[in-house]
């Protein structure tokens, strides 16, 4: 039988508590000599963040705005997930430090811009050494507001002075509401509010300038080396790893050369190659079958990149997988040469779809004729291929959702864009509609194009997209 005061004592505390003792808490603030706790940004991060503020704040002149940076989220009991700031917020200052959060204020025609952030714990403190989350003596040394104020070259503030940042009904502040709950308790901003102040800067970061799109070569750059890695243990993937040693593969060179992943990566071997998100990954990898890969890796200023490849494992397509590939192929280089300035944004998706229709009805897998298919009431064919052909790219994956409708899909593209291209074709193991060799063989072809004053620019173009090319590619990678 256990007393109350035993019931009462959670499980999991330890009964020497060394915070408790006065000889622990007396030792423990003193002796500490210097840590590095140095901001390192890679060079122009801090003037690109300032000119993204400029913009914003030609956008919505007159209005006082913030945007945080939001917190972890729990994983499980007291585990976090690994913390990954808000994107519109590290646009606009390229910090990435949690509970921080952006304050613009009108002033002199512009904006005046402070970034709040959490003071460390000095050693004397007891979060120094208690507070297991944040604390210096679990963390590692963590940079304080003069580290961080010199490499973003903005004023930053303790978190503790937010209030008298947000100061006064006039004006009205816009906030990116449900992300830092102290700003949420100190502006409370309406969904409409939240939902214009995204939107401006989802269709703000539509054109990307130079310094991004160095960040985005550098994660496409990392990106390939990656799909090499693959390529390479292919045969142990085969023999027993199967496709969670290939997912392992990828997501390591994520971690190695960036932040880690920019999405859960798809690794799809023979008939899981149809299922659109294949991240389970818990697969075999069959010698004979055609491997879908969709991953991309995120550097450490979050730009991503988001390529897929569908290759043969053994080095040489079957008839019926090749058949498929040289369809996709011929829909993605014909959308491809779509992406030019002043061209509408769903130019690229129609002529994929018209080439998609056109082949699938050559097959005899359309039961309509291909206009029909194509008309806005038809969509036969997209029983092969439901998903979209392509989406902004940046700093998320799927880059400026916020925009409206109008500017996103309705819009043209412009000098500075960035997107992918990703025709597919889907053939489940179970379609009755398709010919028995067909069925458990998924096709998708990805690369990540930017938009320049010509035409455009295929940033991924380091990886092959031709049948000849990807078999000569796989078997250059195979361990001799």
């Amino acid at each position: 039988m256990t007393t109350q005061n035993e019931a009462e004592e959670p499980a999991r505390r330890d009964p020497i508590r060394p915070i408790d003792a006065e000889g622990f808490r007396a030792l423990i603030g003193t002796g500490w000599g210097p840590a590095d706790r140095a901001v390192r940004v890679p060079d122009g991060l801090a003037k690109a963040s300032a000119a993204h503020r400029a913009r914003l704040s030609a956008a919505l002149p007159g209005k006082r705005i913030a945007v945080a940076a939001g917190r972890a989220p729990v994983r499980a009991n007291d585990t976090d997930y690994d913390f990954r700031a808000d994107s519109d917020f590290v646009w606009l200052t390229g910090c990435q430090a949690e509970g921080a959060v952006l304050v613009m204020t009108p002033a002199g025609g512009g904006h005046d811009a402070v970034l709040h952030l959490r003071q460390p714990a000095r050693a004397d403190e007891a979060d120094f050494f208690a507070n297991a989350r944040d604390g210096e003596l679990w963390i590692g040394p963590v940079p304080g507001l003069p580290e961080w104020s010199e490499a973003l070259e903005i004023p930053v503030r303790p978190i503790e002075e937010l209030p008298s940042s947000l100061r006064g009904a006039i004006p009205a502040v816009l906030v990116t509401s449900g992300v830092e709950p102290l700003l949420d308790a100190l502006a409370p901003g309406t969904v409409a509010e939240t939902l214009q102040l995204r939107r401006t800067l989802s269709e703000l970061r539509r054109i990307k300038d130079d310094w991004e799109i160095g960040q985005l070569q550098q994660a496409i750059d990392a990106t390939v080396l990656g799909f090499q890695d693959v390529a390479r243990e292919l045969p142990y993937a085969i023999s027993r790893g199967g496709e969670r040693w290939l997912q392992g593969t990828f997501d390591r060179r994520g971690r190695t050369e960036g932040n880690g992943v920019g999405y859960a990566s798809i690794l799809a071997a023979g008939p899981h190659a149809p299922v659109l998100h294949w991240v389970r990954c818990d697969g075999p990898v069959p010698e004979d079958c055609a491997l879908l890969m969709d991953a991309g890796v995120e550097v450490r200023t979050l730009y991503t990149a988001d390529v897929t490849r569908t290759f043969p494992v053994s080095g040489t397509f079957s008839e019926p997988q090749r058949r498929i590939y040289d369809l996709v192929h011929k829909a993605h280089t014909a959308a491809m040469a779509e992406v030019k300035p002043g061209v509408e944004y769903r130019a690229f998706h129609n002529k994929a779809m018209e080439v998609i229709a056109t082949g699938l009805h050559e097959w005899g897998l359309l039961k309509v004729s291909v206009a029909e298919a194509l008309d806005q009431n038809g969509q036969q064919h997209r029983r092969y291929m439901v998903h979209g052909t392509g989406h902004y790219l940046g700093l998320d994956v799927h880059d400026c959702a916020s925009s409206s409708a109008k500017a996103y899909h309705a819009g043209t593209l412009e000098a500075g864009m960035t997107l992918t291209v990703e025709p597919g074709l889907y053939f489940h193991p179970n379609d009755e509609t398709v010919p028995p060799e067909l069925r458990g063989i998924g096709v998708r072809i990805e690369d990540d194009l930017l938009v320049t004053d010509t035409g455009n620019q295929v940033l991924s173009e380091a990886l092959p997209i031709t049948a000849d090319g990807i078999e000569q590619w796989v078997r250059s990678h195979l361990p001799r």
